[in-house]
């Protein structure tokens, strides 16, 4: 996947830039570099991208089933007696009691986040797909800049944000009145959610944008500004110990007084889910609730990973997982002896806890010493399980050629992409609009907003 070097007549200028954006950057107290042109998706991209939308649907509704047959201790599959307690046993690792029922209970169940975004690096093998995010940041800054930069400058992605939550309200779709709510831990996000809460509003929604705190409940229905909410967006994490109302918000979705969005349900929020996925004793499972080639495609797509989990294996037994030395491992310690060339791997915090985001806690393998590489083996499985960690096959994304400022000049920058897309689920079927181009100095393992990356939007193909 590569660009045009040639600049488009329609070029933005660097004067053009500082003057759109030299107010507000829409990610608080963030910078980063600009590019003169959006980030044209060749057409088989495109492709790809509608069908992993679809695929993904499908993984979230029978990771769902999936978990809370687990949980009940049900077998998973039809015809075959296989039960498998230690799913849930993963998923629920490290949360609360009352947030592991509440995740379980009547009101919930079926609900799956109204986003889903992917973080997708080209490699050379094709596109492998990191993470799900499904609580991403992102939206309001992607369609304010595709506003700016894409030939159809309308709010798509706000105008399809705005439907996914009214298909969350029920009955009373477009008059419920919406509160996005915004926590101090995510307040980078604040201008991008405010950015959204406009657009919204423009669409006729009643929406307010706030702080968690800033709501109040009166028996269990939850008010903000004296105004009863029916439908709250969730921007901040499970784990957040600043949002001490969340107990009092899963009294009220569960008195069926209000509906949460994404829903405090922590198990779709664990990388770990990609695990499962790839797990030997769970491809039954997947055959059963997959189309072959939904699997197909997730299987190509999503780099093989394990779960570290430091429960002893039996004599003789072996783990699955990555090879040390040319041999299968017994002990997932044994990791930390990996060789350069074995560690091209990445390990990471899977989920539910302060460093699982943000990339805080992501180490790549072979760009550390052993030494450090060990500790980090060494402490992801001393803190089991909180959080539990999990390792990733290593898929480098390939090097591309993009134009970007750098202080005013324009020169086309050798770089590294992250593609993040953006699902809008709307009664039960997915809705692709946007996507935001990150794109990282070529030296740069780790791919993630920096100062020295650009944020750019993508051109989709129509």
């Amino acid at each position: 996947m590569t660009t045009d070097p040639t600049l488009p007549p329609s070029q933005l200028t660097w004067e053009e830039i500082k003057k759109k954006f030299s107010k507000d950057s829409l990610f608080a107290g963030k910078s980063w570099k600009w590019s003169n042109q959006s980030w044209a998706l060749p057409e088989n991209v495109g492709e790809f991208i509608k069908e992993l939308g679809d695929a993904g649907l499908s993984f979230f509704q029978a990771l769902e089933r999936l978990y809370l047959k687990s949980a009940a201790g049900e077998k998973i599959l039809r015809n075959e007696e296989l039960r498998v307690p230690w799913v849930s046993e993963y998923l629920d690792a490290g949360k609360p009691d009352w947030l592991v029922q509440h995740s379980r209970s009547r009101n919930v169940r079926g609900l799956l986040p109204p986003v889903l975004r992917p973080d997708l690096l080209p490699s050379r093998d094709g596109f492998a797909l990191a993470e799900w995010d499904s609580v991403p940041g992102g939206i309001g800054l992607t369609d304010h800049l595709g506003r700016i930069y894409l030939k159809d400058r309308s709010p798509k992605m706000a105008r399809a944000f705005g439907d996914a939550l009214v298909s969350q309200a029920g009955k009373l779709g477009r008059s419920a009145r919406f509160a996005i709510l915004v926590s101090e831990e995510s307040a980078t996000y604040r201008p991008e959610m405010d950015c959204l809460g406009v657009e919204l509003s423009k669409q006729g929604l009643q929406v307010e944008v706030a702080r968690p705190d800033e709501v109040s409940f009166v028996g269990s229905e939850a008010f903000l500004n004296g105004q009863k909410i029916n439908v709250i967006y969730r921007f901040w994490e499970l784990f957040d110990p600043d949002v001490p109302q969340m107990k009092d918000f899963a009294t009220s979705v569960e008195a069926g007084n209000l509906v949460i969005t994404p829903a405090m349900r922590p198990f779709l929020e664990e990388k770990l889910s990609l695990g499962l996925l790839h797990h030997p004793k769970l491809q039954s499972y997947w055959e059963e609730n997959l189309s072959k080639s939904e699997r197909t495609l997730l299987l190509k797509t999503v780099p093989v990973t394990w779960i570290l989990d430091p429960a002893p294996v039996p004599p003789g037994a072996y783990l699955d997982g990555p090879s040390v030395g040319g041999r299968p491992m017994s002990d997932w310690n044994d990791l930390g002896k990996a060789s350069k060339k074995e560690r091209s791997l990445v390990l990471k915090a899977s989920g539910f806890h302060e460093s699982s985001w943000g990339a805080r806690s992501v180490v790549v393998g072979d760009d550390v010493s052993i030494d450090d590489w060990a500790t980090s083996v060494k402490q992801a499985l001393d803190n089991y399980p909180s959080p539990i960690f999990i390792i990733q096959e290593f898929k480098k994304p390939s090097i591309m050629e993009h134009p970007v400022f750098d202080d005013g000049s324009l020169s086309n920058m050798k770089g590294r992409l992250r593609l993040s897309p953006y699902y809008f689920l709307e009664n039960g079927k997915v809705n692709w609009q946007g996507a935001l181009a990150t794109f990282c100095p070529a030296d740069k393992k780790i791919i993630h907003g920096m100062r020295d990356g650009a944020l750019i939007p993508c051109e989709i193909p129509e």
